[in-house]
């Protein structure tokens, strides 16, 4: 990786299809992905190759919205209610079809190691050798 625009290019776009299927809101998913590049470049030195550079990367993403999540979590004003997002687009989610929404639905009850694989296969458009 001799060029870190380069990397940039060329993983963007699945990095922020990844962090969309965490957080299922735009502005969060762009925050994310941003602060994932931010971080692996940062951390550049520390990868060591042994996967993919967008799997690396998408593991930077979920860390990223674990993180968010606990400082929403933090934040919120009265315990187990999350923060409603002032960006957050109801009409966006309602344009999803009924059966995706229970696709997604049964996929968050998933232990965290299937959810993950669930959305690196479909959203990530991973196969299961690179997963």
């Amino acid at each position: 990786m001799t060029d870190f625009q380069e990397v940039y290019d060329l993983y963007f776009r699945e990095v922020f299809r990844y962090a969309l299927s965490l957080c299922r809101n735009e502005s969060l998913a762009e925050e994310i992905t941003q602060e994932t590049f931010y971080k692996a470049l940062a951390k550049l030195d520390s990868f060591d190759g042994k996967c993919k550079i967008s799997v690396w990367l998408c593991q930077i993403a979920k860390n990223t919205w674990i993180s968010e999540c606990r400082r929403r979590k933090r934040l919120s004003p009265l315990p187990g209610k999350e923060i409603a997002s002032p960006d957050s687009d109801p009409s966006a989610r309602m344009e999803t079809s009924e059966g995706a929404m229970e696709v997604l639905r049964a996929a968050h009850q998933l232990d965290e190691a299937m959810k993950e694989v669930f959305l690196l296969r479909t959203c990530g458009e991973r196969d299961f050798a690179s997963i």
